[in-house]
């Protein structure tokens, strides 16, 4: 399968007259898990949102093999990546089974209605996220765990080669987390799908992530593998923290210990 290739071009993105980002050249890797991380009103989200082709550029351009996303139709970008916004909502009564049907709609046409292949695609999306059980359920009664699988398996059956998802593990406890990105690893692993996520647990995102993309003050402050980058300065420097960076003890990633001020009055005590 040739893979989608994604990357910013000298962009800017703006809400009116607020520059949120400035002049980014960003490559996503192919095949790879990118987690995107910074401080809150970075631009993380924005910036997703302008690789997904929902936010126009102010300047400079996203490119989808090697064309400007903006020129390419809506349809057509619907079959190369797949976007799962923070918080998304489904419409009151929608059954999981019929969400993760929206995800094949890209490919219907007056000509190409529903077919057996499109029936298996879906069956497929909904037995990876393990919500098969769950089909004549209606999402707004599932737990938040359950509810962010349907919306991934509504993902997975735009067959797209790129996954871009904002902040998917919040509002979930710890168990559905790890839940949540031990399915997207797994799909990472086992497809070759290329990931692009927000992430705010630090932690998380080294344990997962392949390619992480640190962003500060509308710029990339640093891009790299996690044992690479994540260093105390780049924890001080894009979150504002004093923190020591150790290794885990099961994965051997990096692994973040923020100091707090009851930590170092403790410490000052203890001197």
């Amino acid at each position: 399968m040739t893979m989608s290739q994604l990357e910013t071009q000298d962009l800017s993105l703006a809400y009116g007259t607020k520059l949120i980002l400035d002049s980014l050249n960003l490559s996503i890797p192919s095949g790879r898990i990118t987690v995107l991380i910074g401080s809150n009103g970075c631009g993380k989200s924005t910036l997703l949102r302008s690789m997904a082709r929902l936010l126009p550029p102010k300047s400079g351009q996203v490119l989808l093999d090697g064309a400007s996303i903006q020129s390419v139709s809506t349809k057509q970008v619907a079959k190369h990546l797949a976007i799962l916004p923070q918080g998304p909502v489904a419409p009151e009564g929608l059954t999981v089974l019929q969400l993760v049907k929206q995800g094949r709609y890209p490919y219907q046409n007056w000509l190409q209605q529903w077919s057996a292949e499109d029936e298996q695609i879906v069956n497929e999306a909904m037995d990876a996220t393990q919500i098969t059980e769950l089909a004549h359920l209606s999402v707004d009664s599932l737990s938040g765990g359950q509810r962010q699988r349907a919306w991934i398996a509504m993902a997975l059956a735009q067959r797209t080669d790129i996954l871009l998802l904002d902040e998917p593990t919040t509002y979930l406890d710890l168990t559905h987390q790890i839940e949540v990105l031990d399915i997207l690893h797994d799909l990472n692993e086992r497809e070759g799908r290329t990931i692009v996520m927000v992430l705010h647990d630090l932690n998380l995102a080294c344990r997962y992530a392949q390619n992480i993309v640190a962003v500060k003050d509308g710029s990339v402050y640093a891009e790299g593998p996690p044992e690479e980058i994540i260093t105390t300065e780049l924890v001080r420097e894009v979150f504002n923290l004093e923190s020591q960076i150790i290794r885990d003890p099961l994965y051997g990633t990096p692994l973040c210990v923020p100091y707090s001020r009851k930590v170092r009055v403790v410490e000052k005590v203890l001197v």
